[in-house]
């Protein structure tokens, strides 16, 4: 289980994760992760970020089993501040950051492609946040950078998926690949903005950032706050022990 940064060509710095199965990443991987992409901004010799996954998918969010295997609320304000900090992470970023989306990209996942700069995906990519089915919410901010308002609430509310074809349509994602080639689409993208000057793209990301209509980050903490009020309901916990006992959402 890791996150691996490589430079892969000059100026083009990938950012790996690999947590099988299925990438659902634990609160101190959050953090990892977030402090990953920064470092690679920092290092001036970076002009571009990709961030990428192995295994199955991309992303699955939280790692709900450590969450209900912790007692009291450590695991749970350990996992919402390490998202807050990853996403903010790919949005802060001092380069752009690229994501490479294969397979799915649930939870979390949405909030670090949200944030990120350009989106290339396979064309087996699925989107979607099933927050309501485990008794949380959050995401809803970057999930409305990638598709129109309406379309955003409908499937936050129904907690239903979105494709990679869909989100092409929509003009969030850049293109669709087959998986096998979805690293060089990547990487065709990346070859682009390395080629241009850094002082210059920098720039051109905080100043994106600065005119940018939404925060991001006082938003989803907003959202985080409800998360918190049905965690002390106790209702959030319903949720994520049936997730964990059957695999399957909770049924009303």
């Amino acid at each position: 289980m890791t996150i691996a940064t490589a430079t892969v060509e000059p100026g083009i710095v990938t950012v790996t994760v690999d947590f099988p199965p299925v990438n659902a990443l634990p609160s101190a991987a959050w953090f990892e992760l977030g402090d990953a992409i920064t470092a690679a901004g920092r290092d001036m010799n970076t002009r571009v970020v990709i961030l990428r996954a192995e295994g199955r998918g991309f992303n699955a969010g939280v790692d709900i089993k450590e969450m209900q295997a912790t007692e009291g609320y450590d695991a749970l304000i350990g996992a919402n501040r390490g998202c807050a900090h990853a996403f903010a992470a790919v949005y802060d970023c001092a380069v752009p950051v690229i994501v490479a989306v294969n397979g799915f990209c649930v939870g979390g996942g949405i909030g670090l492609v949200g944030n990120a700069d350009c989106i290339v995906a396979s064309d087996d990519a699925i989107f979607g946040l099933p927050e309501v089915e485990r008794g949380a919410l959050g995401a809803a901010t970057h999930l409305a950078r990638l598709v129109p308002q309406h379309m955003m609430r409908t499937l936050y509310y129904t907690a239903q998926n979105a494709t990679a074809q869909q989100l092409h349509q929509f003009g969030s994602v850049y293109n669709v690949v087959p998986r096998a080639e979805l690293d060089e689409a990547a990487l065709e993208v990346a070859r682009k903005i390395a080629a241009k000057d850094t002082r210059v793209i920098r720039a051109a990301k905080e100043a994106i950032n600065g005119i940018d209509p939404v925060d991001v980050k006082t938003s989803y903490r907003l959202e985080q706050g409800y998360t918190f009020e049905l965690n002390l309901a106790g209702v959030a916990d319903e949720h994520r022990d049936e997730f964990v006992k059957t695999g399957k959402a909770k049924e009303n």
